[in-house]
């Protein structure tokens, strides 16, 4: 069957999900009720609550949204933005239920966020709000380690996680689980390491494992390895910039162009991304960096000359307006959502290889599954065998000098000796994840002789595994 869609109108971004869904969808022989069981939004909650603050009673508005309960508990993070609307959380909800899937995170799809600026608070003020919203949550157990389980998004950090934390434990003093309640959490506070860098450090992951397979990169009409590929980031947050970090100081590829909130800065020769983020820190943009040229149309960055384009800011980014200037050859959705699914056909009609946010954005689930073990286990990583390991490293090398008569370096010996630390774990953890997911993504994507792209590969490989914990439990 060769799936087809043409969609001249804009959708938004929930109705972007489900064009993409039902694309997987059509491919798929499911049993009657399913696909629509699948489809649907559980439920959404509406919380509005006050609180006083600077003499006076101000109302707020949350949300959070349980998308699929296939399994439990679900998960999705939370997101403080002026914008947050009910069909925002429930299409982020989706994505979290298919991403979850794909990567094979026992979880459920679950979202939620708080129509609030942050910057408009003060950090005691902030905390006020955000332990009250956490209270109306916590009492309709919409925050709870066995049935709904938040974790950072736009707005929100280790500090907010947290607060969220601790306020669940206040209400649940005999939970010995309680830290399990959220991930994301600051180490002190039963976080893991590699949490906040995990969707970036899995976005270098994925586009790593895609270099791998050289019929994909040529597909892209790429050549060779990650090292000097010229890229433009969108969005220098913390997925943006830990991935840009990556990319160029470990694979050696050149950032040529960031874009920010104010414009855009381009430097042909590579971009300093750890100066950048620092001058962005002090001076609240990218105007005035010494290390490039200063842009103040920065959405125009989104079509200028690179090979690969890493979206890392808002969902619609690249839309009708922009989709056929576009001249990336490989674009990577760091964000949700970045590309609408109008845009879509038109840049797959154009030839660009679009490795899908579905899959790309997956490091930080990820990571917050491990959290959410270490939580409930009650133990670092590591802690039981990092030792062991070293001893039994120890005694091989100490072999091999008197088997050989020769003497290993002091570098190597110090470094090959260590055992593995709770960073490395996690780091490997999610490298295996990123890899497996992708080789059996791209296995759907090269067998097929359909219209089916990474994108609604990875759809299919996700519902798929969905339809079969359903019919487990005989729906």
């Amino acid at each position: 069957m060769n799936i087809q869609t043409t969609t001249t109108v804009e959708p938004g971004f929930r109705d972007s999900v489900n064009t993409m869904v039902d694309r997987a969808l059509a491919a798929l022989d499911l049993p009657p009720g399913m696909a629509s069981n699948i489809r649907t939004c559980n439920a959404t909650y509406t919380v509005r609550f006050g609180v006083r603050l600077r003499g006076e009673l101000h109302t707020f508005t949350g949300y959070r949204a349980v998308h699929s309960d296939h399994m439990e508990p679900v998960k999705g993070g939370i997101r403080y933005a002026m914008n947050v609307d009910q069909d925002e959380v429930e299409a982020l909800a989706a994505l979290m239920t298919y991403k979850c899937a794909l990567v094979e995170a026992p979880f459920g799809g679950s979202k939620g966020g708080l129509a609030i600026n942050p910057s408009d608070w003060t950090r005691d003020e902030l905390e006020r709000i955000t332990r009250r919203f956490a209270h109306e949550l916590v009492k309709r157990d919409l925050i709870n380690p066995s049935q709904n389980v938040p974790a950072p998004d736009m707005g929100t950090g280790m500090r907010e996680m947290a607060w969220i934390a601790d306020e669940y434990r206040r209400l649940n003093t005999t939970d010995i689980n309680a830290r399990a309640c959220v991930t994301g959490k600051p180490l002190h506070a039963g976080g893991i390491a590699g949490r906040v860098e995990a969707t970036g450090r899995g976005v270098q992951y994925a586009l790593r494992e895609f270099f791998r397979h050289k019929e994909d990169v040529e597909t892209a009409n790429l050549e060779g390895e990650i090292e000097g590929k010229r890229i433009i980031v969108q969005g220098l947050g913390n997925v943006g910039y830990h991935a840009a970090q990556f990319l160029s100081g470990e694979d050696g590829a050149k950032i040529t162009a960031v874009i920010e909130r104010d414009g855009a800065v381009v430097n042909d020769n590579g971009i300093d991304v750890k100066a950048l983020k620092t001058h962005i820190a002090e001076t609240g943009g990218v105007e005035g960096f010494p290390g490039g040229k200063y842009i103040a149309d920065g959405p125009a960055l989104l079509t200028a000359d690179c090979d690969i384009l890493i979206p890392a800011a808002l969902e619609g980014a690249i839309n009708l307006t922009n989709a056929h200037k576009v001249k990336a050859k490989l674009i990577v959705e760091a964000a949700n959502g970045p590309v609408t699914a109008a845009a879509d056909e038109v840049l797959r009609e154009n030839g660009c290889v679009i490795i899908p946010d579905l899959y790309a954005n997956a490091g930080g689930v990820t990571v917050s599954y491990f959290e959410w073990v270490k939580n409930l286990s009650h133990i670092r990583f590591g802690r039981l065998q990092r030792r062991q390991e070293e001893a039994r490293q120890i005694d091989l090398m100490q072999e091999i000098e008197s088997l050989t008569g020769n003497t290993l370096s002091e570098g190597f010996k110090q470094s090959f000796k260590n055992g593995s630390s709770e960073i490395d774990l996690v780091r490997s953890g999610l490298d295996d994840t990123m890899r497996n997911t992708y080789q059996i993504t791209r296995e759907i994507w090269r067998r097929s002789n359909d219209n089916i792209d990474l994108r609604m590969a990875s759809y299919i490989l996700a519902i798929k595994r969905i339809a079969t914990a359903y019919s487990a439990m005989n729906l």
